[in-house]
C-alpha cells in the first residue's frame, strides 16, 4: 500500500548512494526537499537486512523531515543519511571513525543542500568525525563548542505535547495521578519518564532492553514485556522506542485514549490514523511532538535566540499541537491529515517564493 502524502510535487530532490571508500559500507544521504532551505535530518547507523532496506529507510525518514521541518515552522528542508550496516556487523574503533569519515564526504557532495546531526546509532562524537570532511553538520560536542546532545531538547518538546495531549483527551494538561504509558526508555523516552514520574504521574513503562528495569525501578514504575505493553490501560500511551510498533492488530487491542510519543513513524501505515479516530483514540502526529531536537540543532546553528528562547520555542511545540487538534477537529479529519496539510501549506507559499525569485 502507497503512503500518499499531501505534499506538493513529492520527489526527492537528490540522493546519494555509495560504499564508503574508507569503511566498505553503504551510505545513503536522501535530500527529500530544500524548498525552505538547507536540509536538515540525522545520520542514522543501523543493521539493515539488505543495502536496499537501508535506502529505503533514508527516503522514508528524509519526507518525514521535511514534514517535521516545515510543521515546526523551521526554514530548513528535509533530508537523512544512512550507514547501512550488514547483519551480524560489529564496529571496531577504526572502522567507526571510517563510516564517519566517509559520511563526511558523502555530505560534502550535495554543496550544503544538507546539514546532518546524530541520530539513532550515532552521537554527538560520530559529529565530530564527521566535521572533519564537511563544514555542513551540526549538533558537535559541548566541549568543542557545539550544541551538544539534543535528547534534552526533544523530551522537552514531548512533555509540551503531552500536556496538549492530555487537555484535548481529559480536560486537564495535570500529570499528576494520570496513567502513562512509555513504550522505550532510550535517551528521550528515559527523560521523559523521569519527568513524568516526579510529578506524579502512575508510570508504566518497557524497553526492549531488560537491563532497563533497573530505571523503571528507580522510577517506581511497573515493568511490562515490550508485546504487553499496549493492553495496559492508560490515558497516554508514548511510543518512543522504535517505528511502526502501530499495527493494525495493536491499535485494535491498545487500551489508551490517546498517543503520544517520539518515536519515528509509529504507525506501521499511515490508515492507522483513521484506525485511531474510529476507536475514539486521539493521535499526536510523531512529526509535530519530536520535533525539539531539530528546532535546538537548527536555531542554535543560525544562532537565532538565546538558549532560553530557543528552548521556549521548543517548549511552543504544545501550541503547535493544539493548533493541528483545532484544525483537525474544524475540518472533521484527523490530527495527522491536519499536521501534513500544515507542512503543505508552509511548503507550498516556499515553492511560490522560490519562484519569484
Amino acid at each position: 500500500m502507497t503512503n500518499a502524502l499531501p505534499l506538493p510535487d513529492f520527489a526527492h530532490e537528490r540522493v546519494e548512494a555509495v560504499t564508503g571508500r574508507r569503511s566498505g559500507l553503504f551510505i545513503a544521504v536522501a535530500l527529500h526537499s530544500s524548498v525552505l532551505g538547507s536540509a536538515l535530518g540525522g545520520a542514522r547507523l543501523w543493521t539493515y537486512p539488505h543495502w536496499s532496506d537501508a535506502l529505503g529507510d533514508a527516503l522514508r525518514l528524509s519526507a518525514a523531515m521535511t514534514l517535521k521541518n516545515a510543521a515546526a515552522g523551521l526554514d530548513a528542508g528535509g533530508g537523512k543519511s544512512v550507514i547501512g550496516l550488514p547483519e551480524g556487523t560489529m564496529l571496531d574503533a577504526d572502522r567507526r571513525r571510517a563510516a564517519f569519515l566517509d559520511l563526511g564526504d558523502a555530505v560534502e557532495s550535495l554543496g550544503g543542500l544538507y546539514r546532518t546531526a546524530e541520530d539513532v546509532g550515532s552521537t554527538t562524537e560520530d559529529m565530530l568525525v564527521v566535521s572533519e570532511r564537511t563544514a555542513h553538520v551540526v549538533g558537535l560536542p559541548d566541549a568543542v563548542g557545539g550544541s551538544g546532545e539534543p535528547a534534552g531538547p526533544t523530551s522537552l518538546g514531548v512533555y509540551a505535547s503531552l500536556v496538549a495531549t492530555l487537555e484535548r483527551a481529559t480536560g486537564s494538561g495535570d500529570v499528576n495521578g494520570r496513567r502513562i504509558t512509555v513504550a522505550g526508555l532510550g535517551q528521550v523516552g528515559g527523560r521523559l519518564a523521569a519527568r513524568l514520574a516526579t510529578e506524579g504521574a502512575v508510570l508504566t513503562v518497557t524497553d526492549v532492553n531488560p537491563a532497563k528495569r533497573a530505571l523503571a525501578a528507580e522510577l517506581g514504575a511497573v515493568w511490562v514485556e515490550p508485546g504487553e505493553v499496549h493492553l495496559v490501560p492508560a490515558d497516554v500511551f508514548v511510543p518512543a522506542g522504535i517505528g511502526g510498533v502501530l499495527t493494525d492488530d495493536v491499535i485494535d487491542a491498545l487500551d489508551a485514549r490517546a498517543v503520544c510519543g517520539p518515536a519515528n513513524n509509529p504507525l506501521a501505515d499511515r490508515s492507522g490514523a483513521d484506525r485511531l479516530a474510529a476507536r475514539g483514540v486521539l493521535y499526536a502526529p510523531d512529526f509535530v511532538v519530536n520535533a525539539g531536537g531539530v528546532i535546538y540543532l537548527d536555531l542554535v546553528a543560525k544562532r537565532l535566540g538565546s538558549r532560553d528562547e530557543i528552548m521556549g520555542r521548543v517548549a511552543g511545540i504544545g501550541d503547535t499541537l493544539r493548533r493541528v487538534f483545532d484544525e483537525a477537529e474544524s475540518r472533521g479529519v484527523t490530527p495527522l491529515a491536519a499536521a501534513e496539510g500544515l507542512a503543505a501549506e508552509r511548503l507550498r507559499v516556499g515553492a511560490a517564493s522560490d519562484a519569484l525569485v
